[in-house]
């Protein structure tokens, strides 16, 4: 999981992490989907704009796509890896571990 491209290599790709789980922003289902890409992200970009444009910038193989995924990917790490660190100080690791390893390798 912390190979230093899988975030950068599977965002080119259309592969997005989020809080919610993995999302692959090629696919149909998000053509109208006018969500955030991840309202949860320290990622302003994810915040304010939408999973159906993102899959449009894909769609239409515009690099603004990619490098907004890119941004999402190594955003949602940072905060992978700063939560937890937090949640080793606090003593509560284990019990966030497996609530957020079920939560993040879902496919939506």
């Amino acid at each position: 999981m912390f190979d230093c491209v899988l975030p950068t290599r599977n965002a080119r790709h259309g592969m997005l992490y989020t809080s919610e789980g993995i999302i692959n922003i090629r696919n149909k289902k998000w053509q109208t989907d006018f969500s955030p890409i991840d309202p949860n992200s320290t990622v302003h970009s994810s915040r304010t704009h939408s999973r159906a444009y993102l899959r449009h910038l894909f769609i239409c193989n515009e690099i603004l796509g990619m490098q907004l995924a890119t941004l999402q990917n190594l955003g949602f790490y940072l905060w992978l890896v700063g939560e937890a660190r937090t949640r080793i100080l606090d003593g509560t690791f284990l019990t966030w571990k497996n609530e957020m390893v079920k939560k993040v390798s879902r496919r939506q």
